[in-house]
């Protein structure tokens, strides 16, 4: 038995790579291309095959053994971001496409475990907090749309016999990753005012990519329970509180600067008008919302609890910009 990881070169790919790698286990990482920054492959028991899911005839090369397990991680980012013309299309692809002809590979091959990440960006705007997983999906763009149809589909396979265990997590950070952090960051080396959208007062929530590859070792330890989990930290902080936090160990003189959420929102949806984002519009409609999940079920049911605190997460990532900083070109 091995295990078969699409995606598997990308920042959660490599962190479950590892994990596996130290227990002992075969392991065929199927992505696009091999990346220097994640990559694994001088790790004993790896192999690499370069494929694309959005290509059916790209999954040739995959060879399938009985018992084999298949994780699903092969998708797009909201970073960077895209013209507004494109975004619909390029998430379809990547997201919808790419989960149909992972979902069809396995029926023609006789596999049915699978552990498929999505988003918690599928509920949209909060109506319920916290948010279970029984929270209406309503997604408000079409990153967090293309992503609760493949819900929709993996349904679909559950129904055909398919063991699916499906995660929807908050925003993943850890070693080797930025993103839209980076931007805050800047702001805080360069002592310059840091803006909040409202007041901060609303709680913000992460989870480490560590504790996102333990709940894929929970599900597969659980036998592959037919559920869809949250993945959070537990006790998230406000938005304030965790700022403060950062600025306080960057040792920064940067000022929290409340601004009116609506007039943010309204600026920032101009610039995305005229071609000049600042912010991919999913992530800034909900930045002034408490979007908290509530992860019990996974605890009650996979025994999974989360490991790493949000302002911890915070520090380790602002250390590794600095370090990264500091690192000759």
């Amino acid at each position: 038995m091995k295990h078969i990881i699409f995606g598997g070169d990308g920042f959660l790919g490599t962190e479950l790579v590892r994990k596996l790698v130290a227990r002992g286990e075969q392991v065929l990482v199927c992505d696009e291309k091999q990346s220097l920054a994640f990559g694994n492959y001088d790790l004993p028991g790896v192999e690499y095959v370069a494929m694309d899911v959005r290509e059916p005839a790209s999954f040739a090369p995959v060879t399938v053994g009985e018992g084999d397990i298949v994780y699903h991680f092969a998708a797009r980012l909201l970073v960077p971001i895209l013209p507004r013309a494109e975004r619909e299309d390029y998430f379809w692809q990547a997201l919808y496409v790419g989960t149909e002809n992972v979902l069809e590979w396995m029926q023609q091959n006789g596999l049915r475990r699978m552990i498929y990440y999505t988003t918690d960006m599928v509920y949209g705007h909060t109506e319920i907090h916290p948010r279970t997983e029984e929270h209406p999906r309503k997604p408000i763009g079409p990153y967090g749309e293309a992503k609760y149809q493949t819900e929709l589909l993996v349904d679909k396979y559950r129904q055909k016999g398919f063991d699916i265990t499906l995660f929807r997590p908050r925003l993943i950070i850890g070693h080797g990753r930025l993103g839209i952090l980076e931007k805050l960051f800047k702001l805080i080396e360069r002592n310059l005012p840091v803006p909040t959208i409202g007041n901060g007062r609303n709680y913000y929530q992460f989870i480490s990519v560590s504790d996102c590859a333990d709940a894929c070792l929970a599900a597969v330890e659980h036998d592959f329970p037919r559920e869809n989990y949250n993945l959070g930290s537990a006790n998230p902080p406000t938005v304030n509180e965790l700022l403060s936090s950062l600025i306080k160990e960057a040792d920064s003189k940067s000022l929290l600067v409340p601004t009116p959420a609506f007039a943010v929102k309204a600026t920032l949806a101009l610039l995305d008008r005229v071609g000049m984002p600042l912010m991919d519009p999913e992530q800034y409609l909900i930045a002034d919302e408490t979007c908290v999940l509530d992860c019990s079920k996974a605890q009650r049911e996979l025994g999974w609890v989360p490991a790493e605190d949000d302002t911890s997460m915070l520090i380790t990532a602002w250390r590794d910009y600095r370090a990264g900083r500091s690192r000759p070109s």
